[in-house]
Parts: C-alpha cells; structure tokens; sequence
C-alpha cells in the first residue's frame, strides 16, 4: 500500500463538532457570497460549489473548522480565523487540513506536527473530528 499515517506520536488535542445542515443553508442563503468569503477558503468554495449539494460540503467544512478550534481549545477568534482551518483532499481523496501563517503557528505554539480530520455527513447533519498530533 502507498500511504501511511505520520509514525507513532502523542495526542494533543482532540476535537468533534456537529451541524444541522439547514441551518448552514439558512445563513448561505441570507448572507450569500459574504458568509462564503467570510468562512470559506477560495479552495473550499470552489470544491463546494461544483457539489450537487453543496450546503452538505459546506456544513461539513464549517463543523471541521470548529472541530479543529476545539483540538487547539482556542475555538474560532483571535487565534484562529474561519479561514485559517482549510480543508482540501489527499491522494485517496481523504480530507487533509490546511493550515494558514496563523494557523501554523498555533500548531507549532502546542508542539503539534499534524492535525488529522475525519468528515462525515447525512442529509440532515454533518459532523467532523479533528485531532492534533505530535508525530514520534
């Protein structure tokens, strides 16, 4: 097999976080592109946004950021924004985690190397788990 999670390693920080799919919906559809741009990376958006039904992607984004505010125990505000949390894909097409300046200071400020994220998402909900690592 051609991939391999990072080696041993402490727990640091844990996060979960859920979401009611409608309510991501709701403030898309009063805030539109401003909430997009607000909370969303570029990269986010554009993912999203080629989706059938992208408030289920979205939602699932929004509870990984707050999944990963909740690993660092800092939640969203000065010390990480919307958009310092991003979420891409890895060569298995898994959710990988992107992390801004800000971001990557933080990780490096608790001693992590790597922040690992699981989505998942049904018609009604979507729910994230992110954890911080120091790989060993």
């Amino acid at each position: 097999m051609n991939f391999q999670l990072p080696p041993g390693g402490m727990l640091l920080g844990l996060g979960c976080d859920i979401v009611d799919i409608d309510r991501i919906r709701g403030v898309w559809e009063r805030q539109g592109e401003r909430f997009l741009e607000r909370v969303f990376t570029a990269e986010e958006r554009a993912y999203c946004l080629g989706m059938k039904h992208p408030h289920k992607h979205l939602a699932a984004r929004f509870a990984a950021k707050e999944a990963v505010s909740k690993a660092f125990t800092t939640g969203i505000g000065p010390e990480l924004g919307w958009t310092s949390v991003g979420v891409g894909h890895g060569a298995r097409h898994e959710p990988v985690v992107h992390l801004d300046a800000q971001g990557q200071k933080l990780l490096a400020h608790v001693g992590g190397t790597h922040v690992i994220l699981t989505l998942s998402h049904t018609d009604t909900a979507a729910m994230a788990v992110a954890a911080i690592i120091k790989a060993g």
